[in-house]
């Protein structure tokens, strides 16, 4: 029997069509119905990764989270998840994700729980220590002045900078418009002029 290929596409799409007619739904209809995310607290957020911000949907029964899942209706991902973002309810529920700080002291070779108060206390105290330490006001730089002779000379000059060069910050995705305003400001007060954020990292 000679058998062309459109001749066998159709004659396979038939018996596929065919086959399928008798399948009974009612087990896939009660699955539909026990689904874990059944009388969940139902959450908009956005993915704590990288900076494109993408929409997520999170579930929340009894204060733990039991799905994540991409948002449909975000202008940004429309439900769609990378590999990180799908894998977000890993990072969640991991039993060996750390939920205290941890400090290695100078010199140390093993590290240890500390409460937050206790490191924010020590932070706020380097970051403090360091800022006196470098904090400059003025800065000496070369400029070119006219002459009055109409040539250009080199000359150094003392400029009010206010600022110091040995710290630096780095911002996140997470951030929100608001959050980023008020580090902003307090790194500004700091005298901070080395302030990146991750997405051109």
């Amino acid at each position: 029997m000679n058998i062309s290929r459109r001749s066998f596409l159709k004659l396979s799409g038939g018996a596929i069509v065919v086959s399928t007619l008798g399948i009974n739904l009612d087990p896939a209809k009660a699955y539909a119905q026990s689904l874990r995310i059944k009388n969940a607290k139902e959450t908009y957020t956005i993915c704590p990764y990288c900076s494109v911000g993408c929409g997520m949907i999170t579930h929340t029964m009894e204060g733990k989270v039991i799905n994540t899942e991409g948002y449909p209706d975000h202008p940004i991902n429309e439900g769609t998840l990378c590999s990180k973002g799908a894998s977000l309810y890993q990072l969640i529920n991991n039993p060996l994700r750390l939920k205290k700080p941890r400090y290695r002291a100078a010199g140390a070779t093993e590290w240890k729980e500390v409460e937050w108060d206790w490191a924010l206390d020590e932070i706020a105290k380097k970051i403090k220590a360091t800022r006196d330490k470098t904090f400059k006001m003025t800065s000496k730089s070369k400029v070119k002045e006219k002459q009055p002779d109409g040539t250009e000379k080199e000359v150094e000059k003392e400029f009010v900078v206010n600022r110091t060069d040995s710290i630096s910050h780095l911002g996140s995705a997470c951030l929100d418009n608001e959050e980023c305003y008020m580090l902003q400001k307090l790194l500004r007060s700091w005298g901070v002029v080395y302030i990146e954020h991750q997405a051109r990292v």
